[in-house]
């Protein structure tokens, strides 16, 4: 298959090089790959394996990224690659993240073509998402260009385990984000992810000075992550670091990939993160993969009146509520507290996901 060459990576010697986009730093003899397994030493050269081809094309609520607060209601058009910088034991697109087989890609795509399909399927946004799209972001980044042209957005579905620079580059260009901040400890991360919490809470931070809209996924494991004092410990990072509103969705564990071993987490224990998140004084808390559409609601924090509502990914948003072009906020209606977050007149008001 054909392969691009790449940015960030340092020559070593006459047989490895360096690839930075990621803390991994692989070196990598000529003629290997690195660890995601799309990026490799190609005569010398960081070479990416995967560009312009996909292993999934599908179009979604832009809740189910899950995003709240940006352009809520709307379609977005979702599309990923394979590999992965990390190894979570529980990732539920391991056939395609831990995928060592290129026949996994599909078809060809251009930047060009997914503006187009956007367009035809009245998708206000374009998702990098299904495995983390810093692995392939000279395509990405390649993909916002030109959907920027054409009044397109672009959101990044990611673990955030980037490298600095890489990282900038790449926060640089992509209008909104979810990170999947899969736990609070160390332990977790070397454990569960063979990787690294700090650079997380890094790029959580560049994604926030750089003026990006962020929200945060936190899958609670039972007996993994669920501890209410390393759950305190996150909120309140999140509230002195990111601050109040900030969204954070709690969402649900089902066995998947490789940790079968695991019990669902009960909804009861999401309602607790909840709290405990609401008492560390972040202001837009949620969950995820349970019914519960009092807690996937957007409320005022200020008077709490419900302004967005959610039914698993159907949303309906209150009549009185009104969004102006290329907001940062709207005002609820009840108290004019400011809502924030990436906010316009619905461009296709009558779409829907089939």
């Amino acid at each position: 298959m054909p392969i691009f060459p790449t940015r960030h990576w340092t020559k070593l010697s006459e047989k490895y090089i360096q690839c930075d986009v990621c803390p991994n730093f692989c070196k990598i003899k000529e003629g290997r790959r690195g660890r995601c397994f799309v990026r490799g030493n190609d005569g010398g050269r960081m070479a990416l394996y995967s560009e312009r081809k996909s292993s999934g094309v599908c179009v979604d609520p832009i809740e189910k990224k899950p995003l709240n607060h940006f352009l809520p209601g709307s379609r977005v058009l979702s599309f990923g690659t394979i590999g992965c910088n990390l190894s979570c034991k529980f990732c539920q697109n391991w056939h395609i993240s831990h995928s060592k087989e290129t026949e996994k890609l599909g078809q060809e795509l251009t930047p060009d073509l997914l503006v187009v399909a956007a367009r035809r399927h009245k998708c206000e946004s374009i998702a990098f998402t299904y495995n983390d799209p810093v692995i392939f972001m000279e395509f990405a980044i390649e993909v916002a260009r030109r959907a920027r042209v054409e009044g397109i957005k672009t959101v990044a579905v990611t673990a955030g385990f980037m490298a600095p620079e890489a990282g900038k580059e790449f926060v640089d260009e992509i209008d909104g984000f979810n990170v999947d901040l899969k736990a609070f400890t160390q332990g977790f991360y070397s454990k569960i992810c063979n990787a690294k919490l700090q650079p997380v809470l890094d790029t959580l931070k560049m994604i926030k000075s750089a003026g990006k809209w962020l929200e945060i996924t936190n899958l609670i494991i039972p007996g993994e992550n669920d501890d209410p004092e390393e759950l305190t410990a996150m909120s309140q990072w999140i509230f002195s670091n990111l601050g109040p509103d900030t969204p954070l969705h709690f969402t649900a564990f089902h066995p998947d990939g490789i940790m079968l071993d695991h019990s669902h987490t009960p909804p009861e224990t999401l309602l607790t993160a909840r709290q405990i998140a609401l008492s560390a004084g972040l202001r837009y808390v949620y969950t995820g993969n349970i019914h519960s559409p009092p807690t996937q609601t957007t409320h005022c924090p200020s008077c709490a009146a419900p302004l967005i509502f959610r039914d698993w990914h159907s949303t309906t948003i209150h009549p009185s509520v009104s969004f102006e072009p290329n907001s940062s906020s709207f005002a609820c209606t009840a108290c004019a507290h400011p809502i924030p977050g990436v906010f316009g007149p619905p461009k296709y008001p009558n779409a829907s996901i089939d």
